[in-house]
């Protein structure tokens, strides 16, 4: 796991879009797999993933605070193109925490409709719906990120 955790990280870091709350939320999700590691059978890392999701959610379900800019905070791995990044980030930073979270399971961690509704509790249709209301929103807030969005048309 401790290869892992960099890659947890910029997960974290894209579901919460706050560097010290993904932080919290990798140690939460470590800390728990391994008092659950006699549990685990085979590759460890979808166990740990699936608890950083569900922790996520536990955390969004019973806060709700206003969302901050993700472009003020440290970004564990920043693309080549800054313009752009702090662009997509302002544009991600006003979607609700679970379209933010459904986009990230369905685009940056590659999981099809039916794997995002079995992480986060919800039916494929509710995902399906989710992601094209979110980038509907992140077409309507960043038009000139259209080229970036085509994989929801």
């Amino acid at each position: 796991m401790r290869a892992r955790t960099a890659a947890l990280a910029r997960t974290a870091y894209l579901l919460t879009g706050d560097a010290h709350l993904a932080e919290d939320l990798v140690q939460m999700a470590l800390f728990k797999a391994a008092r659950a590691w006699h549990r685990i059978e085979g590759d460890p890392e979808p166990y740990v993933r699936r608890i950083l999701y569900n922790q996520n959610i536990s955390w969004w379900r019973r806060r709700r605070v206003p969302e901050t800019s993700l472009g003020s905070h440290d970004h564990p791995t920043p693309p080549p193109d800054d313009d752009l990044r702090l662009s997509l980030e302002a544009a991600l930073a006003e979607l609700t925490d679970r379209q933010r979270t459904v986009l990230v399971l369905r685009f940056f961690e590659d999981l099809t409709e039916v794997q995002t509704g079995a992480a986060l509790g919800i039916g494929p249709g509710t995902v399906k719906s989710t992601t094209r209301e979110a980038l509907a929103r992140l077409r309507t807030l960043a038009p000139h990120l259209a080229e970036l969005l085509e994989v929801g048309s």
